[in-house]
This record gives C-alpha cells, structure tokens and sequence, in this order.
C-alpha cells in the first residue's frame, strides 16, 4: 500500500496548474445517460472517482474513451444496455447514485443500489428520491437498492427541499430535462458544479433558468444532443494549493484559479494574514508577515465556507497566533483527522461539531493515517511546516480526488514523496 512521505523545507515559490472539478466531473458524466449523441468533457481530471465513474457507465453501456491522457473524455451512450448499476461498482463511490436520474428520465426505469464513499456521516439518499417522486417516479427501497421506476415518463413538477444538497440538486436537474413539463427546483444548491452541469445541459439543448441561485426552472425537452464541453477548475483543489504556501511560507501561482468560485474561504485566508491576489493565469498567495493569525471558521453551503475546505484550513490554523474555532455544519462526523494532527503536536479540543484548536510555535513530524480524502491532505499539507518527517499512511483516500499531489508539490519545492511496499 502506497503512503506519502514528506519532511519539512521551508518556502514554497512557483506554479501549481489546477485540474479540472473532480465534483464537477462526476456530475457531468452520467449527463451522456440523457442523450443517444456523444459527449465529449474536456479538462477532465485523472482521479481514481473518474475512473470509477467510468466503470459504472460502461457497465450500463456507455463507450468511454479517453484522449490527451485522460484530460479529454469522449463519452457515447448510444443505448442503454443495462439499467442496474451494481453494489459492486456503487460502493466505492457516493456520486454513482447520479446515473439514477438521467436512465429513468430517459427509459423510465433504473435500478440503483445505495452508495458509499468516505465515511463522513449519514448522507442519506432520499432527497435524491423525493425528487424523482416529485416528478411522477414510483421509488421502492429493496435488498439494499432502489427500484425507480416512470412508466410514462416523467412528469413536471416542484421539487422543493427542506435543506440543500448539491446531489439531489443534480439528480433533479438532470431528471426534469426530459420530463414532460416544466419543473421548479426550490432550495436549490447554488455551487459551482451546479452552474457547470447547466451549462453542459445547455449545450446538449436543454431549456434551463436560474442556475447559480436558490431557485431553478426547466422546460422538459422531447430528446437531448450531443455537446463538448470544459469541466470547470477545482475549486477544493485550488483552495488545498492555496494553503501550501499560507503554511510552510514562499509565494505559489494557482493556474487557473479565480476567486469567485472561493470567496468566503479567500474572507478568510486575508483575515488569517494571507495575501492573495488576481494575476493574468490565476490566483497568487504568500503570506503577509510573520505568523499566521488564528480565525474562526463555519462550514456552510455556497457561497459560503466550503466543508471540503475544513480539515485543511485546520491543519493551517494549527499553527496559527492564538484560538480558532471551526464548526461543522454540513457533516456530522468531520473532524477524525484531528487525532492525527494532534499526534504531530496540535492542540485540538473537538466537541460534537465544533473544534477548538490551540495554535503551537511548530508541529512535529509523526507517522499517520488518513482517514477520508479531505484529511488526507490535510496532514501533507500538516507535514510541509512540520519539523522532520511526517509519513502519510492509507492514501488510496488521496488518489480519489488530488490528481498527482507530489508531483505538483514535487514543483514548487516541497520535500515529498510516494513510497510503495509493493
């Protein structure tokens, strides 16, 4: 099994391109379940979720062929062969659930079994179900799978949630761009990844309204065509690279990046002491002067703090001038790499959704294990201002969503490395 390895080294000065959204991407995907023409996504990461995805399509039928090493995806679902995406495929991964709306939509049956993916809290399925059945569908939970099933196709209709979900929200939109009729989604997740799975649709010609805000129109369409298409810059990518220089010091460009798609985490690095600004390829950050100062942190929905963005921001304010407090507000069981971080010297109080992190002078290096995606950068990015050596164990998590992490590190000058027993 692979672990990364890092020993700390001081600045960082240089370039890191951004990748395309690994969310984005996953949403994107099963649109080409909507239409019998191909879809071809460009700026597509390569990221073992990608992969993963690609599995589950070609299972149900879908061509997938990759060009200019992966970063292009040419996706052709001329039929649907299979309308079961498997336990054995869905498991690995939460986004699978996402084919459920484009077959029914299209054939009017799916059967989909329930999913997994990083083990963060609950994150239950029936907002996803609410809003098929808002639209005609007949649902029925069974041996561990939904049978969905609209033998006339599904209707028009409100889907209004009682929180958002940026899942659901997607599933939905997908589903009514076929529907006979128009649909009104409420309580909509306003997401970046939202607006870019619109603005695909779009180009396959569905008549879509209001993406980006609360509240969401579509005008059901008899077919869908094909489109090409450029995923949108990660946005938990470009915030991750953002702290590396904010923690171990230098001056690092994010290719790509805007700001836009992460106000209220950039509110938050200024008010930190970390400088970042617009340049003519992307974003720059250094740090200001001296230490960093300690912020409060809540979790919320876009526009506000991203949660993805959570265990790394504590792995800076780790180290930060004074007491930082960080709640959690979309995922209840979001701080297991505390533990870790307080093996390499933090000093983290973590009550219910809420931690309390005591900033220290310097972390120490120390051997730990990732427990989710999210923290496992978390701790690289722990390591890189950390005295001596930090050994990242069980970074299979890692590969699911940071495409080449030490190589882009490797660039910029920080001391890391992919060690394999194998």
């Amino acid at each position: 099994m692979d672990r990364i390895v890092v020993t700390g080294n001081g600045p960082l000065k240089g370039q890191i391109p951004i990748a395309g959204a690994k969310n984005a991407c996953l949403t994107l995907m099963p649109a080409t379940l909507l239409s019998e023409e191909p879809l071809t996504l460009t700026n597509a990461p390569r990221l073992s979720d990608i992969a993963t995805m690609t599995q589950l399509l070609q299972s149900l039928g879908t061509e997938v062929t990759k060009m200019q090493d992966g970063k292009v995806l040419a996706l052709s679902s001329y039929r649907i062969d299979n309308h079961t995406a498997d336990y054995d495929i869905v498991r690995k991964m939460r986004a699978s659930i996402l084919v459920l709306g484009p077959m029914l939509a299209r054939d009017g049956h799916a059967v989909v079994s329930l999913p997994g993916g990083c083990a963060i809290g609950a994150r239950p399925v029936d907002l996803h179900l609410k809003a098929m059945e808002a639209m005609g569908a007949e649902m029925e939970l069974r041996d561990g799978y939904v049978h969905a099933k609209a033998p006339g196709g599904l209707k028009g209709g409100v889907v209004d949630f009682p929180f958002v979900s940026v899942g659901a929200t997607e599933n939905a939109l997908m589903a009514a761009t076929l529907a006979k009729g128009t649909t009104v989604i409420k309580n909509a997740a306003r997401e970046p990844e939202i607006v870019d799975l619109a603005q695909c649709l779009r180009r396959m010609g569905a008549q879509i309204d209001g993406e980006g805000t609360s509240e969401i129109t579509i005008q059901g369409v008899d077919r869908l065509g094909g489109a090409t298409h450029p995923v949108v810059v990660d946005r938990i990518e470009l915030g991750t690279y953002m702290l590396a220089p904010a923690i171990s010091g230098g001056e690092v460009e994010l290719l790509g990046g805007r700001i836009e798609l992460i106000g209220a985490f950039c509110e938050k690095l200024d008010a930190a002491g970390i400088s970042v600004s617009e340049t003519g390829n992307g974003l720059s950050v250094a740090r200001k002067n001296g230490r960093v100062r300690a912020v409060d942190v809540k979790t919320e929905p876009f526009p506000g703090f991203p949660t993805d963005l959570q265990a790394q921001m504590m792995a800076l304010l780790c180290t930060a001038e004074g007491v930082s407090v960080l709640e959690e507000q979309i995922f209840e069981n979001r701080f297991m790499h505390a533990p870790e971080l307080q093996r390499m010297g933090a000093k983290i109080e973590v009550h219910g959704g809420s931690a309390t992190v005591t900033g220290v002078d310097r972390l120490k290096g120390a051997p730990v294990m990732a427990t989710d995606l999210r923290a496992s950068v978390s701790l690289i990015l722990a390591g890189l201002a950390a005295e001596g050596e930090t050994v990242v164990n069980r970074v299979y998590h890692l590969d699911r969503g940071y495409e080449r992490v030490e190589e882009k590190l490797s660039a910029v000058g920080a001391k890391i490395e992919r060690v394999s027993d194998r």
